[in-house]
């Protein structure tokens, strides 16, 4: 038995303390090809996000709206910032990880594995050592519409990053298809969206959890821990309880971190991605298809030690 409280969806008691009635899902851009991406600037009260097939990433801002950041940008995906505050993205055209530097020039991180050329990295989040962690699907070279096709080298995998030795090493590799990516607050476990066989009969649509060993270098053999039905999860977030934000088919979906689904917050498009900004880390930006959301929650997005 569900209960509605303005666009979010009570299906667990422990979810209604998070749910705002008066605040309205607002649109704050639309006529985008796909959205995918999003990442918050607090230190510069933006938004960019990825629009795929238009080979460009948008920035948001409070007064001025959306605008162009980056055109050309590599088809670029998944984003994040390291612990200086720069800009890492997954680039499909170019199949590399780049890190915008601080003068605003590009540098390649990674595009290579054993000799031979990455996939197309989709997703992206750096540890607090450093470390920069992505997905590697084939995603953006199975298609000309998010990057153009291209010839996969390796198999789909998930990465580990050492930027400063520029050292790069699987951490799993029995995925179909690997897509966002989170830790936890603590940093002890790592969820790791499986969404392979998307347009098949039997898609995969699980949420797995790795333990993080090694003090950060290994993970564990991981588990599922959630199943997300309508769809598949794509990106997600985790806020300062743990608990896991994922886009799916019908909206956003909260999950604890026991694994029940909480609640929904329903949107009309599905969401690919989703990030916490804001006013106190409390506002999320999703991305629906060809339109940005934004929803005021009563809960925070998690801010890593």
């Amino acid at each position: 038995m569900t209960a509605c409280v303005g666009a979010f969806e009570i299906w667990d008691p422990r979810f209604r303390p998070y749910a705002l009635p008066n605040a309205p899902l607002v649109k704050l851009g639309e006529g985008f090809a796909w959205l995918e991406g999003p990442v918050w600037f607090a230190d510069h009260d933006c938004l960019l996000v990825s629009d795929i097939p238009n080979d460009r990433i948008m920035r948001w801002t409070p007064d001025g709206g959306m605008s162009v950041f980056r055109s050309p940008s590599g088809f670029a995906n998944g984003h994040t910032r390291d612990r200086e505050g720069r800009l890492i993205g997954c680039s499909h055209r170019s199949r590399c990880v780049t890190r915008t530097e601080l003068d605003g020039s590009i540098t390649i991180l990674a595009d290579r594995y054993a000799g031979k050329r990455l996939n197309a990295p989709n997703d992206v989040v750096c540890r607090s050592d450093g470390t920069i962690w992505f997905t590697d699907p084939r995603y953006g070279i199975n298609t000309d519409y998010e990057g153009g096709k291209q010839t996969p080298e390796l198999p789909p995998r998930v990465y580990r990053l050492d930027p400063a030795h520029r050292r790069l090493t699987v951490v799993a590799d029995d995925f179909e298809g690997p897509n966002g990516l989170a830790f936890s607050p603590d940093e002890s476990l790592l969820y790791i969206a499986e969404s392979g066989r998307q347009f098949a009969a039997d898609p995969v649509q699980h949420i797995r959890a790795f333990d993080v060993l090694d003090d950060g270098a290994i993970l564990s053999a991981g588990r599922v821990f959630h199943k997300i039905e309508p769809g598949y999860a794509d990106g997600f977030r985790l806020d300062e309880d743990g608990n896991i934000w994922s886009g799916a088919a019908d909206g956003v979906h909260c999950i604890a971190p026991d694994g029940a689904l909480l609640g929904k917050i329903k949107t009309p498009f599905p969401v690919s991605n989703l990030t916490f900004g804001g006013r106190n880390r409390a506002r999320l930006f999703l991305c629906a298809a060809h339109t940005l959301f934004a929803i005021y929650t009563n809960q925070r997005g998690a801010q890593r030690p």
